[in-house]
């Protein structure tokens, strides 16, 4: 838990570094153009499309009868955008996680080792192409997991447990291995995440709340709307920020953890050395049943 923390004080202290702040706006400036790109082909008839949904719901149909009798036959315009963004939203965290893993992560893990772990061997047990896969392959199952879940979003406490989870299950895949596909080998890396993926997946599951935390200016509802082109943006970088957080959160505890690995190994093995070299060391008689 104490190094679970102390990663996380030191993630949210290089946050701050001129160098993650301007590594920030290119994540940025990516999901900014691909989602003023998808609204410009898309906005109209994802919003037509969700109000003739609407209309065919009967349930629905008298909920903005009622409405329009109490005079707030307006709340029914604002819905289907709402929808649309709400729907959106695990798009644009996608596309911000993978933008910060291209784009963002190599970077920074450079910055934590270069800092802080100078003296620790690059010893490069992974590759671009296996963290492409890894990263395509966790993306789509998360991505079908979400689909899945979506229907039962309907039910409040479901809509704030499951995205998070399946956000935070994603960064920590992603995370586990771009943060050792450089210093660790395979069988490191291998070894460090199955003995601490526990505390990785909980560390995660944590990312993946704090990613869900801009998700707080959907339900602000007209206001949010009217104030969408500038919202969006600011939700979007706010995204970026917290899996870069997440980011450098893995490097710090990862590479700790592979530092304080070799370290007890080349212990281990001085031990089994001056073993072996003792004088005092008795050979076992062979002639001795045992």
């Amino acid at each position: 838990m104490r190094s679970v923390v102390d990663a996380a004080w030191r993630a949210a202290a290089y946050c701050l570094h001129p160098l993650v702040i301007g590594l920030s706006l290119a994540p940025l400036v990516l999901t900014c153009g691909l989602a003023y790109l998808l609204a410009q082909a898309y906005w109209e008839p994802a919003i037509d499309a969700v109000r003739a949904t609407f209309e065919s719901w009967e349930l629905l149909d008298v909920l903005f009868k009622w409405l329009e009798k109490i005079g707030l036959l307006g709340l029914k315009s604002v819905l289907a955008p709402l929808v649309v963004v709400f729907l959106a939203t695990p798009v644009i965290v996608f596309v911000s996680l993978l933008a910060v893993a291209v784009l963002m992560a190599p970077f920074m893990l450079k910055l934590v080792a270069r800092r802080r772990f100078p003296a620790l061997e690059a010893r490069r047990g992974g590759s671009f192409a296996g963290s492409l896969f890894v990263t395509v392959s966790a993306t789509v199952i998360a991505a079908l997991a979400m689909l899945v879940s979506i229907p039962f979003w309907l039910v409040p406490p479901v809509a704030l447990v499951v995205p998070p989870l399946i956000w935070g299950w994603l960064t920590y895949r992603v995370m586990s291995y771009d943060m050792l596909a450089d210093h660790a080998t395979k069988e490191e890396r291998q070894t460090l995440v199955r003995r601490h993926r526990l505390v990785l997946i909980v560390m995660g599951v944590l990312a993946g709340y704090l990613g869900a935390a801009p998700s707080l200016l959907w339900v602000s509802g007209v206001m949010f709307v009217a104030f969408a082109p500038v919202l969006v943006p600011v939700a979007i970088w706010v995204y970026t920020l917290v899996f870069a957080f997440s980011a450098l959160w893995f490097a710090h505890y990862l590479l700790a953890a592979l530092a304080a690995h070799r370290q007890a190994e080349g212990e281990a093995a001085l031990a089994v050395a001056a073993l072996a070299a003792s004088p005092d060391t008795v050979e076992p008689d062979p002639r001795v049943v045992r």
